[in-house]
């Protein structure tokens, strides 16, 4: 889009949608959010500076290449948690049986595990709606090891 108005609010706003969504994820062990709406947000975010700059100046400030590695960052983690659980003799994700505590309502770094898989939750979707963004974006443009415009 040319709108100088659009491009300038943009600008201002971003840097506060950005901040907004990971507040979203890191308080959401403890509050209303987590992963998914805090990745959303995030996503969503990169998302209105493709859609405000053009989908080239988006691709050329972050490559969909670190999407792609975000997108199985966070699934990597999020499984490498889900082991710890397994590791320490109790069930896939378990806090409790496992001996990691659960912690107190409203106390930030207190929750076990779960501070920590939202997280990994949040960098997997927000990586995931900027990678369908992009392939949808453009026929010929492909994430990964593909070619870009």
């Amino acid at each position: 889009m040319e709108s100088i108005i659009l491009r300038t609010v943009v600008r201002i706003v971003l840097p506060f949608i950005q901040m907004y969504g990971l507040y979203v994820i890191l308080n959401g062990h403890i509050s209303p959010g987590g992963g998914f709406p805090g990745g959303a947000i995030l996503g969503t975010g990169m998302i209105l500076y493709a859609v405000t700059f053009g989908l080239k100046e988006g691709i050329r400030k972050i490559s969909p290449d670190v999407f792609t590695l975000m997108e199985s960052g966070g699934a990597l983690w999020y499984g490498v948690l889900g082991l710890g659980g397994i590791l320490l003799g109790a069930n896939y994700l378990s806090n409790k049986a496992a001996g990691i505590p659960l912690g107190e309502p409203g106390t930030l770094f207190s929750s076990g595990l779960v501070f920590l898989i939202t997280i990994g939750i949040g960098i997997k979707v927000a990586s995931t709606f900027i990678t369908l963004f992009y392939n949808l974006g453009e026929g010929k443009t492909r994430v990964g090891n593909f070619d870009k415009p």
